[in-house]
């Protein structure tokens, strides 16, 4: 993506006279764009330090709410007419659910407009963008929620009541570290983090950047890849219009950037302005997404979360399987393989398939998945390993080498790509590649033990997302290596996974829940009797 650009500047020498450009500095287009500009940099400088330090407003304030009238019979007391008058009566339409709360960011700043003295906050900047948002998709897509405010003094702090909050501001800000915990909190119980840095403004870009960093420390916020399914919730968006602070635009990828827990984004960001987009309106300052394609990033986001809600509730709780350290006839113990992607997003999902196994095979299977590197060298203990992720990932040359080692010797490989993302798979068809150079992953054809073992698999179904992109599959597409005659390696495009934790997963290219089910006990079944 093309590096944040709102440095066109509209004064050009020392055109402007220095009463012009005093006046001009209370709109704030030129914080952050001066002064190499100038040749005489020491007036500039003064001149900033005296400018009106007032607010940057990006739009109008939000309109009233709508009231109707009905009219009702009312018997006024004697000794009036007794005839019934009519009289008409306030009604508000009842409230649709709140999905969206705004954060309400910045210090308190005492400010004058239109003769009135009045509060201000640096959310406020542009106080009806979600609102706007929310308007516009329940015209568009018949959906219908509501943005409320979200005071951290007076918030809930629970995802059930309000699934996602909204930072969007101009200015730097600080979170108070009470807060900061609450909000972890928050997102690890299923809430979502919407961050919008209005006008690109890099002071804001850094404080969201930073407060993320430090909430969730063992995250990063990345740049989200291709086929995010946050991209392609409703509209299919591959490239985003960037509007500069001239007027002049380019095309570029999406801005977006995120941090996903699991199979889903807790947080999405835009370091380029969206929020003025939700609100219909730009200004000639920083960088922005044109108005139409901004707003139907923002409906991506609310049928995301729509969709995305049940989910996030259920990776939110917390699993205890009390036979995890009961002992076993069997010391069959499958192992998680730990690597720089994300490679947990379905903590449960092991498990169920372990519990699955045992209640559908004869395998008698120990409730407990060990997760190791494969730089520690216990891994070739156990007869199977198990690695998922969406993310790319690097094995080093003496990571592979074990690996190899392992696998010659007896030991096994099931690997899957979560959600069926492509970055996944191209890493794991890239580093494969350095842990057996001359061989190739193949298609595992149908008469293959490894489809016969504890159940006798043909034809398969797949979840409703893999059906709408890649039509009418109906067998399974798993590929493998064979060593010395034995598969050594088993690779599923497609999500396992997901299918084994047994609960619906939106955007997941992969499948079905009993299916997976099946695939998975039959390799369990495989690797303990080859």
């Amino acid at each position: 993506m093309a590096s944040h650009d709102g440095s066109r500047n509209p004064l050009h020498g020392n055109e402007l006279s220095r009463r012009e450009f005093l006046g001009r500095t209370s709109s704030c287009w030129l914080v952050g764009l001066l002064p190499a500009r100038f040749a005489d940099a020491a007036w500039l400088l003064t001149a900033l330090q005296q400018a009106p330090k007032g607010p940057v407003t990006c739009g109008p304030p939000p309109k009233a709410k709508p009231q109707s009238r009905t009219g009702g019979e009312s018997f006024p007391p004697l000794p009036l007419p007794v005839t019934p008058l009519r009289r008409t009566e306030k009604k508000r339409p009842p409230a649709p659910p709140a999905l969206i709360g705004k954060a309400a960011l910045g210090p308190i700043r005492w400010i004058t407009q239109n003769g009135k003295r009045i509060a201000y906050r640096d959310w406020m900047t542009d106080p009806s963008d979600v609102q706007t948002l929310l308007a516009w998709t329940s015209r568009e897509l018949g959906i219908r929620y509501r943005a409320v405010e979200a005071d951290f003094g007076h918030f809930s702090y629970d995802p059930r009541e309000l699934p996602a909050l909204l930072f969007a501001g101009h200015n730097s800000f600080t979170l108070p570290d009470e807060v900061r915990e609450r909000l972890q909190r928050y997102i690890l119980d299923g809430g979502m983090i919407i961050g919008d840095a209005c006008c690109g403004w890099k002071d804001f870009d850094e404080s969201f950047r930073r407060e993320i960093d430090t909430i969730l420390p063992d995250r990063t916020l990345r740049p989200l890849p291709p086929d995010e399914p946050i991209l392609a919730s409703y509209y299919k968006i591959t490239r985003s219009t960037y509007q500069r602070a001239d007027g002049s635009r380019y095309q570029d990828d999406p801005p977006l950037h995120g941090v996903s827990l699991g199979c889903r984004l807790a947080v999405v960001y835009s370091p380029v302005d969206l929020t003025c987009g939700w609100d219909g309106h730009d200004h000639p300052r920083g960088l922005r997404i044109v108005i139409n394609e901004a707003r139907q990033l923002g409906a991506n986001y609310v049928t995301y979360l729509i969709a995305n809600y049940q989910l996030a509730r259920f990776l939110s709780t917390t699993k205890i399987y009390h036979e995890a350290a009961a002992p076993t006839r069997d010391d069959f113990v499958i192992v998680q393989v730990v690597h720089e992607g994300d490679w947990d997003p379905d903590p449960t999902g092991v498990y169920n398939l372990l519990k699955f196994a045992r209640d559908n095979t004869t395998l008698e299977v120990k409730f407990k998945k060990i997760t190791l590197s494969l730089d520690d060298p216990r891994f070739v203990q156990y007869p199977l390993l198990y690695m998922t992720g969406h993310d790319e990932f690097i094995w080093s040359e003496e990571e592979a080498a074990r690996l190899r080692s392992y696998l010659q010797a007896g030991g096994m490989l099931l690997a899957d790509a979560c959600c069926g993302r492509l970055a996944f798979d191209r890493a794991f068809r890239r580093e494969i590649k350095k842990v057996f150079p001359d061989g190739k992953l193949e298609e595992i054809p149908l008469d293959h033990p490894v489809y016969h073992l504890a159940f006798d698999i043909g034809s398969v179904s797949y979840t409703p997302r893999t059906v709408e992109d890649f039509g009418g599959l109906d067998r399974p597409l798993l590929e493998g290596i064979s060593v010395g005659g034995r598969l050594a390696v088993v690779y599923s495009r497609f999500d396992l996974g997901n299918g084994w934790e047994q609960f619906p997963h939106p955007y997941s290219y992969g499948y079905a829940d009993e299916d997976a089910l099946r695939i998975g006990a039959n390799v369990l079944a495989y690797a303990a009797t080859h």
